[in-house]
């Protein structure tokens, strides 16, 4: 009774050309199957990698034009040279480096001796100006009386000329030929006399000049006294605004150059985000979209702000030479590299200040109208960033 064998155990026998037998192993069935089955998964794989790979490719399109995100983000505030306006050493220090300041809160204090003397000086400049002036008054008092009494003199000169005349019209034989010529000589000397007091006037007043606060050497003498205290004032440095003193490094006795910082005020006042976004995420921002950032100084939370203003332009580094041609730069990539432009964010969320410092990090994703499903996405986006802020 012979054995049948099992198929996957099956041989078939070949004849070689020596007229040996020899026996082959057959393939088993099922092995066909198992390749058709590993093929189809390897091509559904491919299908759902290639599926994957557009739906990204179209969310990257529609997203970076939408909702655009950028990590270029930092936080400036404005800073403020603290300059001193006088030259002096530094008698008083009142602030130290990361101070807090308010606004009217002295800093520091300069030597005052000699500007303290530049403002007697120009007390005592003042005084002896309005002596001088008191001086020139009573010429101009005492040239004017001068004037009215040359009028009387030649009043009373004129008055005898007339009688004169009157006299010898009427009798000429009436008086003597020397009578006639004295009162003639006497109104002449009356009318000369009137001409030089009203030039003594006249010059008196040039001297004098305007009158009251118009005089140009009492404003003069105000003006210098009014800069000398103002000199003095300036001794004293206070705060325009509030903040925090930054690149500070000097003690009393350090000797201030007038219009030379001596230290930082960096400002509360005002405080955003500069981003920079790509060209093509510029087509749909708009000011006062909604924006959301993270900082890296607070990882796991999200804040508020929204768009300020957005730049028109940056230098792009071809300058053209009057008289010359433009030079184009050229690029070996096929893809040009975008250009980017600034866009301000103003932050409107208050507990975001506690935290922001001049020069800080921030991502910065803007959403630029209602697109529910890509702002879910870049929502989501930027909340996984934040925890991701813990480990970068």
């Amino acid at each position: 009774m012979s054995k049948k064998s099992h198929p996957q155990e099956e041989e078939t026998k070949q004849q070689t050309p020596a007229g040996e037998e020899t026996t082959v192993p057959q393939e088993p069935a099922g092995s066909d199957k198992k390749k058709d089955t590993g093929s189809r998964r390897v091509i559904w794989f491919t299908r759902v990698v290639l599926l994957v790979a557009a739906l990204f490719f179209v969310w990257y399109i529609f997203s970076d034009r939408l909702t655009p995100y950028t990590d270029q983000g930092r936080i400036t505030e404005i800073t403020i040279p603290v300059t001193p306006r006088v030259s002096g050493y530094l008698t008083g220090v009142y602030v130290s480096l990361h101070s807090q300041v308010r606004p009217g809160d002295l800093l520091f204090c300069i030597d005052t001796t000699q500007y303290a003397l530049a403002v007697r000086k120009a007390k005592a400049n003042l005084e002896n100006v309005l002596q001088q002036l008191g001086a020139q008054s009573a010429s101009v008092t005492a040239a004017a009386s001068s004037v009215g009494v040359a009028k009387a003199q030649l009043d009373r000169a004129r008055r005898n000329y007339n009688r004169v005349q009157r006299i010898i019209k009427k009798n000429p034989g009436a008086l003597s030929q020397a009578e006639i010529d004295r009162t003639e000589t006497s109104l002449n000397q009356a009318v000369e006399s009137l001409a030089h007091a009203e030039a003594n006037l006249s010059q008196a007043k040039k001297q004098l000049g305007p009158t009251g606060r118009n005089n140009p050497q009492l404003r003069m003498a105000i003006s210098d006294l009014n800069n000398a205290q103002m000199q003095l004032d300036w001794t004293n440095i206070y705060a325009y605004t509030a903040g925090h003193i930054e690149s500070f490094n000097l003690d009393i006795g350090y000797y201030c150059q007038a219009g030379k910082p001596i230290a930082t005020l960096v400002s509360e006042e005002d405080l955003w985000i500069q981003t920079n976004f790509k060209e093509n995420n510029l087509s749909h921002i708009r000011p006062g979209n909604r924006a959301k950032f993270i900082l890296d100084v607070a990882p796991g939370k999200i804040f508020e702000g929204k768009v300020r203003s957005i730049s028109y332009g940056v230098a792009s580094g071809n300058k053209i030479v009057p008289g010359d041609l433009p030079q184009v730069s050229s690029t070996t990539s096929w893809l040009l590299d975008p250009q980017r432009f600034p866009v301000i964010i103003t932050i409107t969320d208050t507990t975001a200040l506690s935290f922001c410092r001049a020069g800080g990090q921030a991502d910065v994703v803007v959403f630029t109208g209602d697109h529910p499903f890509l702002n879910r996405i870049a929502g989501l986006r930027i909340w996984i960033n934040t925890w991701l802020s813990y480990v970068r």
